[in-house]
């Protein structure tokens, strides 16, 4: 990242999850949302969640971490487009939200409807929200769907605009 941008690496530790506390997102969320996607996906998550040596549960799989990643999406909805994916970090994002199964010989095993049903509304929702950035994310959000085993169609973005939400809908309810 630049000089004077926040740290790529962002520490969730026990307290925030207990509390719910979005603090550790605070310094780069409050950029306007076209400097935050500037860098592209470079943010990783890392939670520090303290599990007995005998628990075999990955922190996805822990109700507290996925109950602050829940309230962090629903806050943030386009921090997955920040998120680094080479390392995983989208990945264990996703893994917070969606049903999934772990395995240590495959890892991640997503629940495929649950995935589909969370890439494709996270596809239209990101797509609106960045429509009044200066330019398109479709190229970000199809890496991020690849990232997660999507090929995009072309016609999937031909169908979004044959019909464009109303600008500024998605902003208010």
């Amino acid at each position: 990242m630049n000089v004077g941008r926040p740290d790529p690496v962002i520490s969730i530790d026990a307290r925030a999850i207990r509390e719910l506390d979005l603090k550790p997102l605070h310094a780069l969320m409050h950029q306007p949302l076209a400097a935050q996607l500037k860098d592209g996906a470079v943010v990783e998550l890392t939670y520090s969640w303290p599990r007995d040596a005998n628990d075999p549960r990955e922190v996805s799989e822990c109700p507290e971490p996925r109950l602050w990643a829940l309230r962090a999406d629903a806050t943030y909805p386009w921090l997955p487009l920040l998120l680094e994916r080479s390392g995983g970090s989208l990945a264990q994002y996703v893994a917070m939200l969606v049903p999934h199964d772990f395995s240590p010989n495959e890892g991640i095993r997503f629940d495929p409807q649950g995935l589909e049903l969370w890439v494709t509304q996270r596809l239209m929702l990101l797509d609106q929200l960045s429509r009044d950035q200066p330019h398109s994310q479709r190229g970000n959000l199809g890496q991020m769907a690849a990232t997660l085993g999507y090929e995009l169609d072309p016609s999937f973005w031909a169908l979004l605009d044959q019909h464009p939400s109303p600008q500024g809908q998605a902003r208010t309810l």
